[in-house]
């Protein structure tokens, strides 16, 4: 795709999350380069509502050093994404302005639907063989969980996004380490009130995306299925974080709220009524593609 339409000239996103700040430099689909580090923006939002002026410089100087980085690839043609953080902090706006300055390209704050819509172009981009039937993109990030069903050849068809996520999510309700069941029960039962009313149409094959579903993939393979999930909350459920990075080398920043967002994964996938599994591709891959687009049609 990326050869026949849009050449071979780089391209680069830097998307900044709930967790973690992430490069991808891509050319003619092929990565030159990809970087992330944690910052973790959604927890101080969860926390204080708003985002502190040294939060601020900090992710100023993150950026700022990966557009760096993208230029040194040639990748002239730069786009800052902001998700959560962006949406839910009540001085997104300014985060906004100070991280288009840091790296002297255009930024933007996803809208839910938008940053669902990325992710699904972008995974269904990475999987093959699903050309013809719906499919269920569902991409859980630390601050919102996305969802949304469609068609590689008509697109997205149905778009919800959730108030919740796993960072906010082991905040609130999984402060222990490790959480024990009865938190994770407790946790189980949040999610499904944040959950009514969440009727997806029924996918013939469902993709997982993001870092959390990642992570999960080192523990239960590629495949998040209903058993495999509850499994693997109550292994999450009773062992420490530093054990969980020792054992299944996870990053720092995930194994804390893994546990969240494993239990955010089972109660969608029970709604979908189908196994996810997990892309290699997700929202940046459709970020780039949408860049792509827009300057072949300039």
């Amino acid at each position: 795709m990326w050869d026949r339409h849009h050449g071979r000239v780089p391209l680069a996103v830097v998307d900044v999350g709930s967790n973690t700040v992430r490069l991808l430099v891509l050319e003619g689909g092929r990565t030159l380069h990809t970087e992330r580090e944690a910052l973790g923006l959604g927890a101080v939002v969860e926390r204080d509502g708003f985002i502190p002026t040294h939060k601020l410089e900090q992710a100023a100087d993150i950026v700022a050093s990966f557009a760096e980085t993208a230029r040194q690839h040639d990748a002239d043609h730069l786009e800052v994404l902001i998700t959560s953080p962006g949406r839910q902090a009540v001085n997104g706006e300014q985060l906004l302005e100070v991280l288009a300055t840091a790296a002297r390209a255009p930024a933007r704050i996803l809208s839910a639907a938008e940053e669902g819509q990325l992710a699904f172009v972008g995974a269904l981009s990475g999987t093959t063989g699903l050309s013809r039937r719906l499919v269920a993109v569902v991409d859980v990030g630390g601050g919102s969980a996305q969802v949304v069903v469609g068609t590689r050849r008509d697109g997205p068809r149905w778009i919800r996004s959730v108030d919740i996520g796993s960072l906010r999510l082991t905040g609130r309700l999984l402060p222990g380490d490790p959480p024990g069941h009865d938190a994770v029960q407790a946790a189980r039962a949040e999610v499904r009130l944040v959950l009514q009313g969440f009727d997806p149409p029924e996918p013939q094959a469902a993709l997982a995306v993001g870092g959390t579903a990642r992570t999960l993939r080192r523990l239960v393979g590629g495949r998040l299925g209903a058993d495999e999930l509850a499994e693997t909350i109550d292994l999450l459920a009773e062992l420490p974080a530093a054990k969980l990075i020792d054992r299944f080398d996870l990053p720092p920043h995930r194994a804390r709220t893994l546990t969240g967002g494993a239990i955010i994964f089972e109660a969608i996938q029970e709604r979908l009524r189908t196994p996810l599994k997990v892309a290699r591709t997700g929202l940046r891959e459709g970020a780039l593609a949408e860049l792509a687009e827009r300057r072949a049609a300039a």
